[in-house]
């Protein structure tokens, strides 16, 4: 048998490893002059490998669910006999991300390309596919000016996030010609803009914020963390936690915003009680003295600046309707979201080769046999903490076994 595997990610050096076997001969093909160039960037130079917690919940897409098979095929304890087969040691932590003992994402990648070496997959770097054409019972793969004929074939050529580490649409594309539905990409775990200048006098301002998303007005999410401005908007980890509610929301042309919760321990009457407590002590305190007292100092003027309050003024000075006011913006900062950071700093991507036309317990086709999807090709994306790299190795797994007929 012949198979070929279009990308060198995660799910296609994983599909490569658990396919090979005498008698079955494997093209890889892989755009860039290295695979793996994720895999390397991945947390941080860490490698959020998976997830203890594995569940269909953590996944976004028009049908999430179609994850629950390849969850329970390929889960935790199956991925850390994969990687414990190939030499790599992992390590859960406390909140049930998992990485390499060595905390290392190197020490990930070396032990998928040697294995891939190793078990005589033939690696062809720096070969995009242009094209694949069904022909009879098998296909015709196209690169560089060269044709290559297969028994199967898989697509795991992943999204267009991170394009300067071989992100793109190629198998988005190769799908399309072949016949299959597609949702348009969207960047995903990503930063967010916010309009007008505001955000840019606090640019590098870090703190404890819990972030509520809303969609046409509506509460979608709420999630507490680190938020970061920047000086085109916001980011840090609650922030990439919503991005792709918000993402998606944006690609659907809804009225999106942000509500800030600066204080996230208090409820808004505890902000007021906050405030009041401080008036009472120290009524001398100059309203921005008030105020840095419970924020950053560049906050605190950016805050006075949106309420057009007199920042010099004593504290004292505040009347109750003055003090319900500021507890409110304290407690629920609203901010429209205008758009995203991009597909280049983008982790992940939405979107993809749509899953209804892809059958879940084998990841072939549903209307071309003999082909495959694995990966963020898929429309298939997971929140940030491992899951997206999980789906890519159990989707690519899936995939070779289904491939041998297993």
């Amino acid at each position: 048998m012949r198979i070929a595997i279009v990308g060198g990610g995660a799910a296609g050096l994983t599909a490569a490893i658990t396919a090979a076997r005498p008698g079955i001969h494997i093209d890889l093909y892989e755009k860039q002059k290295e695979p793996g160039k994720k895999i390397l960037a991945s947390g941080n130079g860490r490698c959020n490998v998976s997830n203890t917690s594995l569940d269909f919940t953590d996944y976004y897409g028009r049908h999430p669910a179609f994850v629950t098979h390849a969850l329970k095929r390929f889960g935790y304890a199956e991925l850390e006999r994969f990687f414990l087969d190939l030499g790599v040691l992992l390590r859960p932590v406390a909140d049930g991300r998992v990485y390499p003992l060595s905390n290392e994402a190197k020490t990930v990648f070396h032990a998928l390309e040697a294995a891939v070496r190793r078990r005589g997959v033939n690696l062809l770097s720096d070969r995009g596919v242009a094209s694949i054409e069904r022909t009879g019972e098998g296909f015709v793969v196209a690169s560089k000016g060269q044709k290559e004929r297969y028994d199967r074939v898989l697509i795991a050529a992943g999204s267009p996030a991170a394009p300067q580490l071989g992100g793109g649409e190629g198998g988005l594309r190769l799908a399309e010609a072949l016949g299959h539905e597609t949702v348009p990409f969207y960047p995903t775990l990503v930063g967010l803009h916010l309009p007008g200048r505001l955000h840019e006098r606090v640019a590098g301002v870090k703190l404890h914020a819990r972030l509520t998303l809303y969609v046409d007005g509506r509460v979608e999410e709420r999630v507490e963390g680190d938020l970061l401005f920047t000086r085109y908007g916001i980011s840090g980890f609650a922030v990439l936690d919503i991005s792709t509610s918000a993402s998606r929301a944006l690609l659907r042309t809804r009225n999106v915003t942000v509500g800030i919760h600066l204080l996230p321990e208090y409820d808004r009457q505890g902000v007021v009680a906050l405030l009041q407590k401080l008036i009472g002590h120290a009524p001398q305190l100059s309203q921005l003295s008030m105020l840095h007292a419970l924020m950053p100092r560049r906050l605190a003027e950016a805050l006075l600046r949106f309420l057009k309050m007199e920042g010099e003024e004593p504290c004292s000075s505040l009347g109750p309707k003055e003090l319900r006011r500021l507890a409110s913006t304290i407690a629920d900062w609203r901010f429209s979201i205008i758009d995203t950071h991009g597909f280049r700093h983008a982790e992940t991507a939405g979107g993809g080769v749509a899953t209804e036309q892809v059958e879940a317990t084998t990841m072939e086709s549903k209307i071309v046999p003999g082909l495959y999807f694995a990966g963020e090709v898929l429309d298939i994306v997971g929140r940030r903490g491992g899951y997206n790299l999980h789906f890519a190795f159990a989707s690519g797994h899936m995939a070779a076994k289904a491939m041998l007929g297993r």
